[in-house]
């Protein structure tokens, strides 16, 4: 239903600040250089203790070799040498972890996400990395696992991910959300996101998400109130967007709102004429004419029919006008849905006899 988004792959710049690292590490960087770029924790209210590697020269020799082949792009050398260093006695967890998650990214590169997830979770586990590396580790995990459509581990994975890093970023307490979304679990999904609405009150795609998880729990009323102030707010900005709020108004049975959000879209352009919007033309028609007001079910299927997929409307437009005693304009429309195509032809060519 949702798809959450996210990206698996650390950037170019991280691999290059871990390696600036690793070589100050051996002594042949620019230690005050790198002490003086250090960056801000991504996660400083992680409860995890983040670990002090102590790599032995060699061992950090290794794990350069295998970082020096990622970036070469030589991807089955960089697994090759990563499940070494992993198998070696004398290497840490510090060495082991940092080079599983090159296996890792290596393992994406070639196409491979099953055994990209496998490295991820080595990573993870043998929980050597500082706690920044550690986290981005252990959610792109979920993020593998969401891609191999293994939804209940991904959202496992992500829970752990959030309870330890103790993150309250937008992407991701959204991706946990589209991930309950996607599991079913519409209520807790739209939870999440209306949390995350109360804190990004002006982020659109926040709300949208949070319209459909609650549609999809079939909490229509409090969708509608999401996209009726929305609305208020100039935020919808979109004929898809708008339509949301219309049918949302049209399931609500709101006939006249839901046409006064059509009327002023097509207005102003947003609302582009396509079929579907002759199909709701015609249900506002429908409704209209059911409720004993013909004039306006006249003027919504005079809307209709010149978009419509066929000539359907029109020959509802020719009944209508022909029982309120417009035969001539009966005709002409009558005419029309036989030029655009009937399912029963003999309905206007009745009305073109009369």
């Amino acid at each position: 239903m949702l798809a959450p988004v996210a990206s698996a792959q650390e950037g170019t710049q991280s691999l290059r600040d871990q390696r600036t690292k690793r070589l100050a590490q051996l002594g042949k960087g620019d230690v005050k250089k790198d002490e003086k770029e250090k960056k801000p924790a991504l996660y400083p209210n992680a409860t995890r203790i983040s670990p002090t590697p102590a790599p032995s020269p060699k061992m950090l020799k290794l794990l350069l070799a295998v970082q020096d082949a990622y970036e070469k792009q030589e991807m089955q050398t960089v697994i090759t040498e990563a499940n070494a260093l992993g198998a070696n006695p004398d290497a840490g967890a510090y060495e082991k972890s940092a080079a599983y998650s090159l296996a890792a990214n290596a393992s994406i590169d070639l196409g491979d996400e099953a055994k990209a997830a496998e490295y991820f979770r080595k990573a993870v586990d043998t929980n050597g990395l500082d706690n920044d590396s550690h986290f981005n580790t252990l959610f792109n995990l979920a993020v593998i696992q969401y891609q191999l459509e293994k939804y209940q581990d991904a959202l496992a994975t992500v829970d752990t991910f959030l309870a330890q890093s103790k993150s309250e970023k937008s992407e991701h307490l959204g991706f946990r959300a589209g991930l309950l979304a996607n599991l079913d679990r519409n209520e807790e999904a739209a939870a999440v996101y209306k949390a995350m609405m109360a804190k990004n009150p002006d982020d659109k795609r926040i709300l949208m998400n949070a319209v459909a998880t609650l549609q999809g729990a079939g909490k229509f009323d409090e969708s509608n109130v999401l996209l009726e102030d929305a609305y208020k707010r100039g935020m919808l900005t979109d004929g898809k967007e708008l339509r949301a709020l219309y049918v949302g108004y049209m399931n609500a049975e709101r006939w006249s709102d839901a046409k006064a959000v059509i009327d002023a879209g097509t207005a102003n352009g947003t609302i582009e004429p396509s079929v579907l919007l002759a199909k709701d033309y015609m249900v506002l028609a429908q409704n209209a004419y059911a409720e004993d007001n013909p004039a306006l079910a006249i003027e919504l299927y005079a809307k209709a029919g010149p978009i419509a997929a066929d000539g359907e409307a029109y020959l509802n437009l020719a009944k209508i006008l022909e029982i309120t005693g417009k035969k001539a304009a009966s005709k002409v429309a009558a005419q029309k849905a036989l030029d655009k195509g009937l399912k029963k032809p003999q309905d206007a060519k009745r009305l073109l006899s009369l």
